[in-house]
């Protein structure tokens, strides 16, 4: 169910973010407020449990990258302060104000290890997203070094399909597409090194851009969405990396493989996803929260 919120018209909701529009005009112009549900989503479905504190999470941990990256390209955060044409008092914590976006029709991946959908294509063929890899790799290796591999934007509840770099070029253009690119390995590389310096491998991550439509930076490309998060990357203990096996995470993973395995879920069904119990609703946000703690260096109070 989505909040009534003083000020702002709700006009979308998506597997965990809810989307709503200013009811009369903003003084930063075309903006929309985005609230971070506690939503969780695996296999493209919605599941009926939510994880107590993970929009706070998704949302402060999403402006403190934010900040990380703010020499290699703007994003979209006008503002995640409240007052009257800030964030409302009821979502505070978990939701900005941002500026609406052209965004791009393409989820721009980056991998720096094998596992996951990248590593069901390598077995099969040898290559990710057209993108050739050395022979013996197993689940957990370290690419020779990071690789972009786009995916396409599937529709609520459908799968993101993974495609080549030249069908982003036929789609985007080559300028555009390799600026895509360009910039997501550089986002990357910065988050990479934060993250080994404090211990965690980023395994990979999935970025979201658009282009400004107006403003100063006006057909600049901009970074949006949610960034390096527990929801949109893997992150990994370094210290417990060991290629071959599955790894143990700091996202989402513990609640894929409790659905695959101990609760008897057929993800191949059509049946809906069992709730959650609640030890795996608690180690789930102890996940959450400890990458918090281990990125930035500070403990996230929930309230």
């Amino acid at each position: 169910m989505t909040l009534e919120l003083p000020g702002w018209t709700h006009t979308y909701s998506g597997k965990v973010r809810d989307l709503y529009v200013p009811a009369a005009p903003h003084p930063a112009g075309d903006v929309v407020l985005v609230v971070a549900s506690d939503r969780i989503s695996a296999y493209d479905h919605v599941l009926a449990t939510p994880i107590p504190g993970k929009g706070t999470v998704l949302t402060q941990l999403s402006l403190w990258w934010f900040d990380q990256f703010a020499d290699l390209v703007p994003n979209h955060v006008v503002t995640a302060d409240g007052g009257p044409h800030g964030v409302p008092d009821a979502v505070a914590g978990r939701a900005m104000v941002c500026r609406r976006l052209e965004m791009f029709p393409v989820e721009c991946v980056v991998r720096g290890y094998l596992t996951g959908s990248g590593l069901v294509e390598y077995r099969a063929g040898g290559a990710v997203c057209g993108v050739e890899l050395p022979v013996g790799l197993e689940d957990g290796s370290r690419l020779p070094h990071p690789i972009f591999t786009p995916a396409t934007k599937a529709e609520l509840g459908e799968h993101d399909e993974n495609v080549t770099f030249e069908a982003v070029v036929g789609q985007l253009g080559e300028p555009d597409a390799t600026a895509l690119r360009d910039l997501t390995l550089a986002v990357y590389a910065r988050a990479e090194e934060v993250a080994r310096e404090r211990g965690i491998v980023l395994a990979d991550t999935k970025l979201e851009f658009g282009r400004a439509p107006d403003g100063p930076d006006a057909g600049a490309i901009v970074l949006g969405d949610e960034v390096l998060t527990p929801d949109s990357s893997r992150f990994w203990p370094a210290d417990a990396w060991q290629p071959g096996r599955a790894q143990p995470s700091f996202d989402k993973q513990y609640v894929r493989d409790w659905l695959t395995g101990e609760s008897g879920w057929d993800r191949a069904s059509d049946t809906t996803p069992p709730p959650l119990p609640d030890d795996v609703v608690r180690r789930t946000q102890e996940r959450y929260l400890d990458a918090f703690r281990r990125l930035t260096g500070r403990d996230l109070d929930l309230g």
